[in-house]
């Protein structure tokens, strides 16, 4: 499995030059099995434009998997090209909850957008997905519910080949109920994680800015952690960064996390991972 890291960023994109390492689109990945072009596409925030030049030209054939429905995980789908494409075939899954194009079209439609979902080119259809184990473009994927404000919000679990990646974008994990602290190690994040050869989670915070920042509906940094230790997982990628932190902040941050079990890095735009 071929994992392309394509937008990192959290809430809003940040340009410039203190963000280039890391990058400054919002979240996106694109997933591809060995020797193919990507076919399952996570999260379309304003990093789904760089999905375009990984299809080398042609069309995209497959499916988007929406997290959630905020805008750093929406943003980009008027603007990914390879879909918006008359050869392209796109089916597009979103959490199960209202009408899907209905929901799309409160921020992409005028006033607020020149056009809607329906007139983008292609052959696009607009799903839903439930809880639970799916077989999407070739990869095993169950959705877990998981803690986040502001909508339902799903964490997704995608096996290939025997690799299993967790992608956990979005983590309010006082949200969960009663926590103290950075908040508790829920059941629904541990299934989503336990065993996992990488983790991408929420890592918009610090603890020191947790107890201030935590009504926004994200994790600290060493709660991921900690959460990653306690399901054994092999290596995580710190995600969703602040979009106010520095290429050099973040460094520090993970050599902060040096003395931990689990490898820890963080999430870089344009990264390619070769996972076997």
């Amino acid at each position: 499995m071929r994992l392309h890291v394509c937008g990192t960023r959290g809430s809003t994109p940040a340009p410039g030059p203190a963000f280039v390492r890391y990058g400054g689109h919002t979240s996106c990945l694109a997933l591809a099995h060995d020797g193919e072009a990507p076919t399952l596409v996570v999260d379309a925030g304003t990093g789904i434009r760089n999905v375009t030049a990984l299809l080398g030209g042609a069309p995209f054939r497959g499916t988007i998997l929406l997290s959630h429905l905020h805008w750093d995980h929406t943003q980009g789908l008027p603007f990914f090209g390879g879909g918006d494409n008359e050869a392209s075939e796109v089916r597009l899954l979103m959490p199960a909850q209202e009408e899907p194009v209905r929901l799309l079209e409160r921020m992409i439609s005028p006033p607020y957008f020149p056009i809607g979902p329906r007139e983008f080119r292609g052959r696009w259809t607009f799903e839903r997905i439930a809880p639970g184990d799916h077989t999407i473009e070739g990869f095993s994927v169950r959705a877990v519910e998981i803690p986040h404000k502001g909508g339902r919000m799903f964490g997704y679990r995608i096996v290939d080949d025997g690799v299993t990646i967790a992608y956990m974008s979005d983590h309010s994990p006082v949200g969960a109920g009663p926590g103290e602290g950075l908040g508790a190690f829920h059941d629904a994040a541990l299934e989503l994680v336990k065993g996992a050869d990488l983790l991408l989670h929420d890592a918009q915070h610090t603890s020191a800015e947790f107890e201030r920042l935590s009504f926004l509906g994200h994790s600290a940094i060493e709660y991921a952690v900690g959460l990653a230790e306690l399901g054994g997982v092999g290596r995580l990628l710190l995600f969703h960064h602040d979009p106010n932190r520095s290429d050099d902040e973040i460094d520090a941050l993970v050599r902060a996390a040096a003395g931990s079990s689990v490898v820890v890095e963080a999430a870089a735009e344009g990264a390619t991972l070769e996972l076997h």
